[in-house]
């Protein structure tokens, strides 16, 4: 009866341990597939990634350079307003001193 014991302990212990090495092959035959499946899906989410980053770097230049010309477009009505400001400034300077003096 005891051989019998030993020899059904000593199956036992195969069974467990071909288990684990059934497990331990398994699982380093999915994690080398894995990468695979997974890095070509890695891949196309990055490259989408990039291209709407790049869309998006694109408008915003777009939008720089508007504003850009805006702000060149608003300085030179802002110096054409002041080049008016002056000439009837100096306008109104020459007819004030054209006025008669009235109290002396």
């Amino acid at each position: 009866m005891t051989r019998s014991w030993v020899l059904l302990f000593v199956l036992m212990f195969i069974v467990v341990t071909s288990q684990f090495e059934w497990n331990e092959q398994l699982g380093s035959e999915t994690e080398t597939s894995r990468p695979l499946t997974l890095s070509d899906k890695e891949q196309h989410i990055p490259q989408a990634k990039e291209s709407v980053q790049e869309k998006k770097i694109l408008s915003q230049e777009k939008n720089i350079q508007k504003l850009n010309e805006l702000v060149r477009d608003l300085r030179r009505q802002l110096l054409q307003c002041r080049n008016e400001n002056q000439v009837e400034l100096t306008e109104l300077a020459t007819e004030v001193d054209q006025l008669p003096l009235r109290g002396v």
